[in-house]
């Protein structure tokens, strides 16, 4: 959807890879949950895009509706 979810979703599979790769407990547990976070600024990105979308689709919806009342009252 968005470059930011695509670059947050890379960002999570470095972390998980970097997991697996981890010797230590803590820092198998910190590259966890930093994969997390970035799972879930994925989907906060793609969430917002979304909304964005159909914010801007309802303002595209409306804007005809507002230009032919204009032009009724002014006929």
């Amino acid at each position: 959807m968005s470059d930011d979810a695509a670059f947050y979703r890379n960002r999570a599979t470095v972390e998980r890879s970097n997991s697996e790769a981890a010797t230590l407990q803590n820092v198998k547990d910190r590259c966890d949950r930093a994969a997390s976070t970035w799972e879930q600024m994925a989907v906060r990105a793609e969430r917002t895009q979304i909304m964005r979308a159909q914010r801007e689709g309802s303002k595209t919806s409306a804007e005809p509706v507002s230009e032919m009342a204009e032009e009724s009252a002014e006929a």
